[in-house]
């Protein structure tokens, strides 16, 4: 029995492939540095980052873990190690008993600020010198909508939960 012929589209898969070498070699530098700059793995940077820009410096841990898509248990691992270096605090939700908050401290924004200049420089130097600023407008227009179809049917990590009634 011969197995079925598959149509592969050359311009796709070599799309694709691109797509998937390029996040990879640009996530391992930014892992490299942030290692070598802030002891830092991409995750823990990530999270930091995203309650630093946040207008309060917290957020909800399930809102987070749906933001970095990243599993809830993970996530708690992560804050656990994040807390216990004084980069953030946690706290229960006043209006919810199973809620946790976690907020980012000062000694966790002064090493985002540490951080970020050699984490910007990496994303320039590796991806932005070789795209023109239209090029990056178009590559952000190819891949939001991208983005917002894989949001819409997100893995269990990324799925908001129900609230309750």
């Amino acid at each position: 029995m011969s197995e079925p012929q598959h149509d592969v589209d050359p311009v796709r898969l070599g799309a694709y492939f691109a797509l998937i070498e390029v996040s990879g070699l640009l996530r391992h530098a930014i892992e490299q540095q942030l290692q070598a700059d802030g002891d830092l793995t991409f995750v823990r940077f990530q999270i930091l980052r995203r309650l630093q820009l946040s207008p309060a410096g917290s957020r909800r841990m399930t809102d987070l873990a749906d933001a970095i898509v990243f599993s809830r248990s993970g996530l708690t691992y992560q804050a656990g190690l994040l807390e216990k270096a004084g980069l953030v605090v946690r706290n229960r939700t006043p209006d919810d008993e199973r809620g946790v908050t976690i907020a980012i401290t000062d000694a966790g924004r002064a090493l985002v600020d540490a951080v970020l200049p050699g984490h910007e420089a990496v994303v320039e130097r590796l991806l932005f010198d070789r795209l023109s600023q239209d090029d990056a407008r178009t590559l952000t227009d190819l891949l939001t909508p991208v983005r917002d179809h894989m949001r819409a049917a997100p893995p269990r990590s990324a799925t908001p939960r129900r609230t309750r009634p």
